[in-house]
């Protein structure tokens, strides 16, 4: 008897499909012509443009004025550039993980939701890599803080954090697009010998690097795979680990702390899956893609929100004991403070979106409700938002010296480049689902039913 007969969990595929059916579904969305393009995709695509528009009026003015037109000051120099820079580095890490890690724990229920985690990761580090150019002041130099040596004599601080930055954020989005770019090509194959236009067959057939799915090519494809999933692997957890060194070699109490690289790691898992989470209820919704992004993908999602919401919840007790512990004053008055300071509001709103309403998710009914899991996958990154706002902000304006203290106060600009960002993220990943497969083909083929060799003789 089969495996798929054998367990009595459900299949990660519904309804009645085939391997045709599954070339035909997914493909039709990128073959459709424009009036075939969902209503809904149309209304989120005009949102999101003018959100990118009031992101490239609001740079050019920064640039323009420079960044006093931001609420940074003394002692507050890292204002929301930076929040929104960790942010959505941390963004990027569930793709990468449900992509990579659960491809070499030979996870089967990731195949659906593989492909758009990926693209949401290459999104969501060119959004961040925004960040640290805008915030330097002097954007027509900020190619500075790149590694590379020149004949001028002007060389970046390699005693700087910022320059790790450089080099992990950019390993990170190299290999995460070769990763994303190396799982297309059996799609980008599929589609071109679907292709009726010549164009379209002649670019796409460029794209496929000639993949003809022969036994060896695939056997090389495979091989590749799974080697850049070993390579990315390790990448989950190091490129926030150093992202999170950029605080930990200060001396500035509440970020003079080795808890840092699990504690941002942790973060960075739990807001990518929301994230992945509030992006598949859309793609599933917009397309209609109810019998490939199943209620099972939903809730295994779910189930890893909970447990890493937990993580970071326990992350935040060991902050608060560490400084208890640790005998500092500074340190204590640092935790203190952030609980029931000036910022109280904006600590208890983390505490709320990240650590009690995920626990919502220990029910079964709610696991599976959809309405529940959009509004709360929402809810962690305005959660997880805060918790960047927290750490960097609440720090600054308490540091050793009252006399320095100061009230952090946002201008308009702070939240026009905010939103801008997420206008900038939403119209990427509105022409990929658009324009590319936004669910592995292939892969989705290696989990139905008639994918078992056994599957024929029992039906007959």
């Amino acid at each position: 008897m089969s495996a798929h007969t054998e367990t009595s969990e459900p299949p990660l595929i519904t309804g009645t499909q085939s391997f045709h059916s599954v070339s035909q579904r997914i493909s039709e969305v990128t073959e459709a012509r424009i009036q075939g393009t969902p209503k809904l995709w149309w209304v989120l695509m005009v949102i999101s443009l003018l959100a990118l528009a009031n992101l490239g009026a609001s740079i050019a003015y920064l640039f323009w004025e420079g960044v006093g037109i931001w609420g940074v000051q003394n002692p507050v120099g890292w204002g929301w550039a930076i929040v929104n820079f960790v942010f959505w580095v941390g963004i990027g890490h569930a793709g990468t993980l449900i992509s990579a890690v659960l491809f070499l724990l030979r996870q089967r229920w990731r195949t659906s939701i593989n492909r758009f985690a990926e693209a949401m990761t290459i999104f969501a580090v060119i959004c961040a890599g925004m960040f640290p150019g805008i915030h330097v002041g002097r954007p027509w130099v900020a190619w500075w803080m790149a590694p590379y040596p020149n004949q001028m004599g002007i060389w970046p601080n390699f005693r700087s954090p910022l320059l790790w930055d450089m080099f992990a954020v950019g390993t990170y989005f190299t290999v995460s697009l070769l990763f994303w770019y190396t799982g297309m090509i059996p799609d980008l194959a599929t589609m071109r010998d679907r292709a009726k236009n010549k164009i379209r067959k002649v670019s796409l057939g460029v794209m496929a690097l000639g993949f003809r799915g022969s036994g060896k090519q695939w056997q090389n494809y495979e091989k590749a795979y799974l080697i850049l999933a070993g390579i990315s692997t390790p990448l989950v957890l190091s490129v926030h680990s150093v992202v999170s060194f950029d605080f930990a070699v200060s001396l500035v109490p509440g970020w003079h702390t080795t808890i840092f690289p699990p504690y941002f790691v942790a973060g960075a898992i739990f807001s990518g899956f929301a994230m992945v989470m509030t992006l598949a209820v859309v793609a599933r919704t917009v397309y209609k893609m109810e019998d490939f992004i199943t209620m099972k993908h939903l809730e295994n999602m779910n189930k890893i929100i909970l447990l890493t919401g937990t993580m970071v919840g326990y992350a935040y007790g060991c902050e608060f004991f560490i400084s208890w512990y640790s005998g500092n004053d500074y340190e204590r008055f640092a935790f203190v403070n952030r609980a029931t300071g000036d910022y109280a509001w904006a600590y208890w709103t983390m505490i709320s979106c990240n650590v009690i309403f995920p626990q919502i998710f220990w029910f079964r009914k709610m696991r599976r409700s959809i309405l529940v899991m959009f509004v709360l996958s929402i809810t962690v990154n305005i959660g997880m938002w805060f918790e960047r706002f927290v750490i960097i902000v609440t720090t600054l304006a308490n540091d050793f010296m009252p006399s320095a203290w100061d009230y952090f106060t946002p201008t308009f600009f702070d939240f026009s480049i905010l939103i801008g960002s997420f206008g900038l993220f939403l119209t990427l990943f509105l022409l990929f689902l658009r324009f590319l497969p936004m669910v592995a083909i292939a892969e989705i083929k290696g989990v139905l039913p008639q994918a078992d060799p056994h599957f024929y003789e029992e039906k007959h």
